[in-house]
């Protein structure tokens, strides 16, 4: 499990593709990183299978390739970095899972005074999960809905985290990992359910 505090940006220093499967080499400059972590990049929950100082390797599988933007990297492209929650981890964002529901793209930048407000498409059997004021992850970064529509929202990003994660540096039409807020799924499931019961 994850926060959605990004703790570090790598970069991909190599793509290896074997039949379906990928192995992912990313450089970067955590601490406490072991064989065998679990490792949020750009929001997805992989393991760490291969470890070096300042690098480590990764494996994908083709689940996980068709559902998130993984395909779309290649030899430097940067990427967000949280390694996994421990008993002793601060939780500063939200619940996380770093299991990706679907891929939306950036549709509209608008820079203001004091952060830069970010407009993005979503599927829209994904609305009910999507409430203003709530959470979404967008590339493993906890962030706050400040609109919902049928099928898009709206997140502001302050300096901070334009500086701190790669979302300061996308760009209009490229894909992100979303993950809804696993709260709200619950909570959309319940409701369903207590509807239909009564029914």
């Amino acid at each position: 499990m994850f926060t959605g505090i990004i703790k570090n940006i790598g970069t991909i220093a190599g793509v290896n593709r074997e039949n379906d499967n990928y192995r992912l080499t990313i450089n970067h400059g955590l601490k406490d990183l072991n064989l065998g972590d679990s490792i949020s990049i750009n929001g997805i929950c992989l393991t760490v299978v291969d470890f070096q100082k300042d690098q480590f390797q990764v494996d994908v599988m083709p689940e996980t390739i068709k559902r998130t933007n993984l395909a779309e990297m290649s030899v430097g492209t940067k990427v967000n970095l949280e390694p996994a929650l421990r008993p002793n981890s601060e939780i500063g964002g939200h619940f996380v899972l770093g299991h990706v529901d679907t891929t939306g793209k950036l549709l509209s930048r608008e820079v203001t005074e004091n952060s830069v407000l970010l407009t993005f498409s979503i599927p829209k059997k994904y609305n009910p999960y999507l409430v203003e004021k709530g959470s979404i992850a967008i590339d493993g970064v906890s962030l706050t809905l400040i609109a919902v529509t049928e099928d898009t929202f709206q997140v502001g990003i302050i300096p901070y985290t334009q500086d701190e994660t790669i979302l300061g540096s996308l760009e209009v039409d490229q894909t992100v990992n979303l993950e809804t807020d696993i709260l709200g799924k619950y909570i959309y499931k319940d409701l369903k359910r207590g509807y239909q019961d009564e029914k």
